[in-house]
Order: structure tokens, then sequence, then C-alpha cells
């Protein structure tokens, strides 16, 4: 498995527990708002940030993609 394909993951179990959400409706929600591919695309400049930090960043993501 790829750092990225990891982090991915990681990225995805935050938002899980952050929202309280599925497996279903985690995957739902990044692929909806493309997060699979922001997650992939910037993993150099998220994988050094926090988890808070993180959260945020998806959060504006889906925000902006909703838009």
């Amino acid at each position: 498995m790829s750092k990225e394909s990891a982090f991915l993951i990681y990225c995805m179990e935050l938002e899980k527990q952050a929202r309280r959400l599925s497996g279903r409706q985690v995957y739902d929600l990044f692929d909806r708002h493309g997060l699979f591919e922001f997650v992939t695309r910037f993993y150099e400049l998220l994988h050094v940030h926090g988890e808070k930090y993180i959260l945020e960043d998806l959060d504006a993501r889906i925000a902006e993609m909703a838009a």
C-alpha cells in the first residue's frame, strides 16, 4: 500500500469519527466531494499537519464543492 493510500484511509477514519458516519456514508461523502483526489493530490501538504487541521481542510473542501 502506498503512503498516499494509507493516508487517505486515515483521513477517511478521521472524518468518519468526527461526523459519526458509517463506512458507506464516509465513502459517499469523499466520492461526492472529490476528496479522494484532493487528499491524494495534496498528500505532501496535508500529512504533516494534525488531525484538527486535516478535518478543517476537508470540511472547507466539502463546503467549496457544495456551493
